[in-house]
């Protein structure tokens, strides 16, 4: 006999969050986590009261696009607080809870996945409407947990303008077909440096393909991204809320 298994993890009581947006992508490097900050720092300008659950456990760099240094605290034993940015973003991430930001986390899938099961569970989401979770690259354990368990409304796929990228766009496109997840669009981050001299347009990393991978999977690319060593120096002084562009007004239409 076949027996039905519930994966799905529950919110605390304490806790309320309308919405949740996760933003994958198929391979490591194409800026995921920049455009998690960035779009929750949008919605949370808007007047949306916003969270981001970072579940890249291995590689969490949330909390450094915000410059936060104050660690999470536990309100009672089974319960945590996140941290709330200057704005006003509630944030949870495992840098969060370490002593040393850069201590390697050699964890193996199953406790990952658990760890990012506590985050939705454990802790405190107070009156959340757009929660973002910026998931870990790939089609691994830790994606597939999120769309079992958490109550996703749909995803945002990051990408890149090589052709290889194109192809494991596809991998996450069809993932969250298979577990029926809204694929919302599909955003190109790196896709062209504009010239502070001429205003001309270079493809650094070459001719994008990205809109014949949308347009087989009836998808929209709802931005192209160009690359901008202004806003990456802005970010890595943790002043990601300090940034002020339109490349997502299409994203937050969407969402």
């Amino acid at each position: 006999m076949s027996e039905s298994f519930d994966f799905k993890a529950y919110l605390n009581e304490q806790s309320s969050v309308k919405k949740v947006i996760g933003v994958v992508s198929g391979k490591g490097g194409v800026g995921k986590s920049l455009v998690t900050s960035m779009v929750a720092v949008q919605m949370n300008r808007k007047g949306y009261k916003t969270a981001i659950l970072d579940a890249d456990i291995t590689g969490p760099s949330i909390p450094k696009a915000f410059g936060l240094k104050e660690k999470a605290k536990a309100r009672d034993e089974e319960t945590i607080i996140p941290v709330k940015s200057r704005t006003g973003i509630d944030i949870m991430s495992l840098n969060l809870l370490l002593d040393k930001g850069s201590d390697p986390v050699v964890w193996r899938g199953p406790i990952i996945a658990g760890t990012v099961k506590q985050f939705w569970s454990n802790v405190i989401w107070e009156d959340i409407d757009y929660m973002f979770v910026d998931m870990p690259p790939g089609t691994g354990d830790v994606p597939l947990t999120v769309f079992q368990s958490l109550p996703v409304d749909g995803i945002i796929v990051v990408t890149s303008p090589q052709e290889l990228v194109s192809m494991i766009v596809e991998k996450a496109v069809r993932m969250a077909e298979l577990m029926n997840i809204p694929v919302i669009g599909i955003v190109e981050n790196m896709s062209y440096f504009k010239c502070p001299n001429c205003n001309e347009e270079h493809k650094i990393f070459g001719d994008s393909h990205i809109e014949k991978v949308a347009e087989e999977h009836g998808l929209d690319v709802l931005a192209k991204l160009p690359i901008d060593p202004e806003i990456a120096k802005t970010v890595d002084k943790g002043m990601i809320e300090d940034v002020k562009v339109d490349w997502f007004d299409k994203v937050i239409e969407k969402i």
